[in-house]
């Protein structure tokens, strides 16, 4: 009687859930208890029985949560709680909770474009470079990446051999390098004049053509003198000559 008056005191308790306490309903049913009055609890055992099952299903509720924890955030160590007899509600509500954050960073700091964003940026990357299947799509981006940082460090180069600053766009740098090659050739004109004694070029063209009409005659004669002389160099004709004279 003890324990059934302290079981109807709990169940009376404000802190009890209202679930566990009704009014029995008929005379025949009641539990009566000492001094006359109705117990309120001869549905407790299902209620209990109800409990039970509750309490079993969290374990399997908290092994789904756990499960769905690692697929959001794998690099989430395993709980050693995993593997505890009992699981309490404030376990699932921390992995809810920490489920629940992991989402709202996602959102906020994520950009992470959905699929057809993706497939149409490699469609347009094929496109592009000229890659008729997806297995080439890497092969030519290591082709590009490679391509692309060799004509850095050329420009980087050229931006330091033509004292320009390396902000310099590269059409600056392709008319500097125009503008360097029309002064080298402009110094080889020069020199050409200054080696043929001339500055017209009709003068030029005109030594050319003289050096073209003398220039055959005169070595077949040399080689004739060779052959007649049975020499091989031509310093050796004169000496030559004059031995024989």
């Amino acid at each position: 009687l003890k324990v059934l008056s302290h079981i109807d005191s709990t169940l009376r308790s404000p802190r009890a859930p209202p679930l566990i306490y009704r009014r029995s309903k008929g005379p025949v049913q009641n539990y009566i208890k000492e001094n006359g009055q109705e117990c309120g609890f001869e549905h407790l055992p299902l209620t209990i029985e109800m409990w039970a099952d509750q309490l079993m299903a969290l374990k399997d509720l908290h092994r789904s949560l756990r499960k769905l924890s690692l697929e959001l955030a794998p690099w989430h160590t395993e709980d050693p709680q995993d593997n505890r007899e009992s699981i309490r509600v404030e376990d699932l509500q921390f992995i809810v909770d920490a489920i629940l954050e992991e989402i709202e960073n996602k959102e906020k700091n994520s950009q992470t474009p959905s699929v057809p964003t993706l497939l149409a940026i490699v469609s347009h990357f094929q496109k592009l470079f000229d890659v008729n299947s997806l297995s080439g799509v890497y092969p030519r981006m290591n082709e590009v990446y490679t391509k692309l940082g060799e004509m850095t460090n050329a420009m980087r180069n050229l931006h330091e051999l033509l004292e320009l600053d390396s902000s310099a766009p590269p059409t600056v740098v392709v008319d500097t390098v125009g503008k360097l090659c029309d002064i080298i050739n402009e110094n080889v004109t020069k020199q050409v004049q200054q080696l043929l004694g001339t500055q017209d070029i009709h003068s030029i063209i005109n030594k050319l053509e003289e050096h073209e009409c003398f220039f055959p005659p005169f070595q077949a004669l040399i080689q004739d003198l060779l052959c007649l002389l049975e020499i091989c160099n031509l310093d050796d004709i004169l000496p030559t000559v004059r031995k024989l004279k």
